[in-house]
């Protein structure tokens, strides 16, 4: 009888109290887990919007800081060519109609625009399948009839930033004369560029706005920015502007700024 009541009472099951200890300490491995992996995923997504900023907004500064420095650039083969001014710029807009007459057209989103002009070649551009000169798309430009030669097609590259209609974003835009009236985009996320001029001899740099029509001869350096933003979070954030103010967030977007002063290094050269 006795080895009986043992064996019933070694075979017995674990009680309720112990099944809710166990599921408790479940719980909490769970929870534990989901929120450190919560966390990292986070951390990974903010770091990759952190990366996808730099990059883009590196990216529209060393695209159009080389474009800048171009500016006025004419081929060694060319003795003289009276070509309008080097650069144009508007503030709050964008360069639009004839290459030699560009006049300012206003964006939405206040981004400063500028249109680079030099001579391009086969050397200072990278040749189309045909071996012609092209633009800031890649595209062919066609001689434009001016006396030049064989040695060179004038260029004219315009650029700005603005909200992409298909995708909603902002993006770094420019318009070749390849195909004048129709920009397309090159870096997603370049909110706005902002831009401001030195003028030979000044003492601090000017917007496109201060700047008189025969005075964009004169122009020996650019001031060059740009915002970028980047992916939605969850909160707003505060970001240092173009002008070096701090802004409360919009929205939930992250912004950073990058800067860059680039030389006119063909001014002396050309005019």
């Amino acid at each position: 009888m006795t080895r009986r009541l043992y064996r019933a009472r070694g075979q017995r099951g674990h009680t309720l109290v112990e099944f809710v200890i166990a599921m408790a300490l479940g719980l909490v491995v769970t929870a534990g887990a989901v929120s450190l992996y919560t966390t990292q995923r986070s951390a990974f997504e903010h770091a990759g919007d952190a990366m996808r900023i730099r990059e883009a907004g590196l990216t529209a500064l060393t695209l159009v800081g080389r474009q800048l420095q171009m500016a006025g650039f004419v081929p060694a083969g060319v003795a003289r060519y009276n070509s309008p001014p080097p650069l144009f710029g508007c503030s709050g807009g964008r360069p639009t109609g004839a290459d030699d007459s560009l006049a300012c057209e206003t964006l939405p989103g206040h981004s400063d625009g500028v249109a680079v002009r030099y001579v391009g070649d086969n050397v200072s551009t990278w040749p189309s399948a045909s071996g012609q000169t092209t633009d800031c798309l890649g595209q062919a430009v066609a001689d434009s009839g001016a006396a030049l030669g064989d040695q060179g097609v004038p260029v004219v590259n315009r650029y700005f930033a603005r909200v992409s209609g298909s995708t909603g974003e902002p993006e770094l835009y420019c318009e070749g004369s390849g195909r004048v009236g129709f920009a397309q985009p090159l870096i997603e996320g370049v909110e706005r560029v902002r831009l401001k001029y030195w003028l030979a001899g000044a003492p601090s740099a000017v917007d496109a706005s201060a700047v008189t029509a025969d005075q964009w001869v004169s122009i020996v350096a650019v001031d060059l920015c740009v915002l970028v933003r980047g992916a939605p979070r969850s909160q707003r954030l505060p970001y240092v502007d173009c002008d070096g103010v701090s802004m409360p967030g919009a929205d939930s977007r992250a912004r950073q700024a990058f800067s860059r002063r680039v030389a006119i290094r063909n001014h002396a050269e050309a005019f």
